[in-house]
């Protein structure tokens, strides 16, 4: 059990993680007041992502302006299929997302099940908070302006955009490396220790969703480095990894190094 005490203070869910989905005829919200306490977020695969979203938030209220980020709160969308954002609509296609129009993460808790069934995770907690976390790197990214910046026109393993992704793989080692230290509003301490499964878990994620991984196992077909976006398999590890060892934002500049 990683989730340990998430209690909502009497609280609207729906208002700590950012709303319920737009109601539009493309989009179905996920109320999500039946998360509670740690136990839900144990059991349920939504409350498991309000809690991340909140875990993330604790972590990064410090240690972004510690970085001279001018941080404010993601976001976050439990969504049904499809759904309206400030990017357009989406579908569950695409998986879970970030919008930085809006500063939201989107996600539908199916892709949970296709991450180990069709791509090749383990089924563990940490594999699915590893995503969450991964799309909260995004937000820390478009706070202080590297998503911005990076020329996206690009493909290939050395590409801006491939090194967007393994910043914000090393931003999610970076929670998992705090995780156990993120706090309520009450000071209460949100998460468990993480063990060696758990980061094996996330390291399963994170090697799932490889480039290479996906054309070759999960597509059937030929690698072509040359077409990457996110990075190989090894690549993802090994800057999550990065994130979770030295626990800092500075380790994961990924921008400054003449190879990732």
């Amino acid at each position: 059990m990683i989730v340990v005490i998430y209690t909502l203070m009497g609280n609207n869910p729906l208002d700590l993680l950012g709303g319920a989905a737009s109601q539009g005829p493309a989009a179905q919200g996920s109320s999500l007041e039946h998360c509670l306490t740690g136990a839900d977020a144990n059991e349920r695969d939504d409350c498991l992502v309000q809690a991340t979203v909140e875990s993330a938030d604790s972590l990064w209220e410090r240690l972004g302006p510690e970085a001279g980020i001018d941080f404010v709160v993601a976001q976050g969308v439990i969504f049904d299929q499809s759904v309206q954002t400030g990017c357009g609509a989406a579908t569950s296609d695409i998986g879970p997302f970030y919008c930085p129009a809006d500063m939201t993460l989107y996600v539908d808790v199916s892709f949970f099940d296709a991450l180990s069934s069709q791509y090749g995770a383990d089924d563990g907690q940490l594999a699915k908070m590893y995503v969450v976390a991964h799309e909260y790197g995004h937000h820390i990214q478009h706070l202080d302006g590297t998503m911005q910046a990076a020329d996206r026109t690009r493909t290939g393993p050395q590409s801006d955009g491939v090194r967007l992704e393994l910043q914000a793989d090393c931003y999610a080692g970076v929670w998992a490396h705090h995780a156990a230290n993120t706090t309520d509003e009450n000071g209460n301490a949100m998460l468990m220790p993480l063990s060696s499964a758990d980061i094996a878990s996330a390291l399963s994620a994170a090697s799932a969703v490889g480039d290479d991984h996906i054309q070759r196992e999960v597509a059937d077909g030929p690698v072509r480095p040359e077409t990457w976006t996110h990075g190989s398999s090894e690549q993802r590890a090994a800057w999550f990894t990065t994130g979770y060892e030295q626990g800092t934002v500075a380790a994961c500049d990924t921008f400054s190094v003449p190879e990732v």
